[in-house]
C-alpha cells in the first residue's frame, strides 16, 4: 500500500505539471476539478459510507495542500516542486514527533540529515534556485500534508475518513473559484482529463490507501519514505515532460535515497 500510494504521490506532481505547463487550465480549476474529482470517486468506493468517519480540521488541511501545490507548479518543473514539497513535508512531521516524545536512533537522524542535505543542495545559491514565490507556496502545501497525514495515523476506515475529507473539501475548493479571479482562466479538455485523474485516481485512491498505511509505518518512518517521491517525479518528468536532468537534481536525489535507506534501516534493527 505504501509503494502504490508513493506512485499516486509521484503521479499528482506528474498530472498537475502536465496540465499547468501546457496552460491546458488554470490552477483554481485544476484544484476545484481534483478535488471533485477525488470526492465523487471515493463515494462511490465508500459506498456512501462515510459520513462522520473524517473531520472539517483533516478536509480543510487537504484543501491547503491542493490549492498551494496548483498554484505552485506554475513556477516550478516537477522534479523540483516534488522535492521542496516532501522535504517540508518530512520536517513538519519528524519535527512534530519530536515534540511529542519520539527520540529517533543515532542512525535515523543520520539519514534524515543526509535526506535533508539533499534537498538544500537544491537550493544553494546558484544552483537552479527555484522560483521563491513558487517554492513558499509548494512549503506550504507541504506543510498542510504534513498535517493532514499526521491526523491520519489512527484513522479505523482509511477508505470512509477519506472520502469525507475529499467531501468537506469540496466547498472550499468551490470558494477558491470565486474568492480568486483568475485573469484568464480557462479550462481546456486536456486540462480537464488531467486534473480528474489526479483527483480520481493518484489522489482518491492514492490517499486511501496511504491511510491505510499510515498506522504501520509511524509518523517518523512515513516522513522519510516520502522524499522516495521526488526520484519518481524526477524519473517521471524526464521521460514523459521531457525535463532536464541536472547535475544539483541528480546530487540530491542520490542523498535523498541514501538518507531514507539509512533511517529504514536503522528502525528495522
Amino acid at each position: 500500500m505504501t509503494v502504490a500510494a508513493l506512485v499516486g504521490f509521484a503521479a499528482n506532481s506528474l498530472l498537475c505539471r502536465a496540465a499547468l505547463g501546457a496552460d491546458a487550465i488554470d490552477a483554481a480549476s485544476f484544484t476545484a476539478i481534483r478535488i471533485g474529482a477525488g470526492a465523487l470517486t471515493l463515494v462511490v468506493l465508500a459506498r456512501g459510507s462515510f459520513r462522520g468517519a473524517g473531520s472539517w480540521p483533516s478536509g480543510a488541511a487537504l484543501f491547503a495542500y491542493a490549492a498551494a501545490f496548483s498554484f505552485a507548479y506554475l513556477r516550478l518543473t516537477t522534479a523540483t516542486g516534488a522535492l521542496i514539497l516532501f522535504g517540508t513535508v518530512q520536517t513538519a512531521m519528524i519535527g512534530w514527533s519530536v515534540v511529542r516524545g519520539a527520540r529517533p536512533r543515532v542512525l535515523e537522524w543520520i539519514g534524515i540529515a543526509i535526506a535533508f542535505g539533499g534537498l538544500i543542495t537544491l537550493l544553494l545559491p546558484g544552483l537552479a534556485t527555484p522560483d521563491p514565490i513558487g517554492a513558499a507556496l509548494m512549503a506550504i502545501a507541504g506543510v498542510a500534508w504534513g498535517i493532514y497525514s499526521l491526523r491520519g495515523r489512527g484513522v479505523a476506515r482509511p477508505l470512509a475518513a477519506t472520502a469525507d475529507n475529499f467531501v468537506r473539501a469540496v466547498p472550499l475548493a468551490a470558494l477558491l473559484l470565486v474568492a480568486i479571479p483568475i485573469a484568464g482562466g480557462h479550462v481546456s479538455v486536456e486540462g480537464a482529463v488531467l486534473a480528474a485523474s489526479s483527483g480520481a485516481l493518484a489522489s482518491g485512491v492514492g490517499y486511501s490507501l496511504w491511510y491505510a498505511a499510515l498506522p504501520a509505518l509511524g509518523a517518523v518512518r512515513a516522513a522519510v519514505v516520502q522524499l522516495s517521491v521526488p526520484l519518481l517525479a524526477t524519473a517521471g518528468g524526464a521521460a514523459i515532460l521531457g525535463e532536464a536532468l541536472t547535475l544539483p537534481l541528480a546530487i540530491a536525489t542520490v542523498a535523498i535515497l541514501g538518507g531514507i535507506g539509512l533511517s529504514v534501516l536503522a528502525k528495522n534493527r
